[in-house]
């Protein structure tokens, strides 16, 4: 994963930060610039937790709990774990 250092956080650097959402909403998945990424589902605020490493369009993921998913970019569109997402201003 490239990057650069900042103080102790790392900024990762790749076209894909943001929130993406499924086409009703109700998962939120947003991929911060350190790494991390924040996932909602409905009314549940930071339902999942953890890290992320993209190349180039291939996205593997790590929970806080240990668990691993992966997904890929096809341009504004994420599909993950058998669900699509959508950049959230590209809908």
């Amino acid at each position: 994963m490239a990057g650069s250092t900042t103080g102790n956080k790392q900024e990762v650097k790749h076209p894909y930060v943001g929130m993406w959402v499924t086409k009703d909403g109700y998962i939120r998945h947003e991929l911060l610039p350190d790494g991390r990424y924040d996932e909602a589902r409905g009314n549940r605020q930071s339902a999942y937790q953890g890290r992320y490493a993209v190349d180039g369009d291939h996205i593997e993921y790590v929970d806080d709990t240990g668990f691993t998913a992966d997904g890929d970019f096809k341009g504004d569109v994420l599909y993950h774990a058998g669900m699509v997402l959508y950049r959230e201003n590209a809908q």
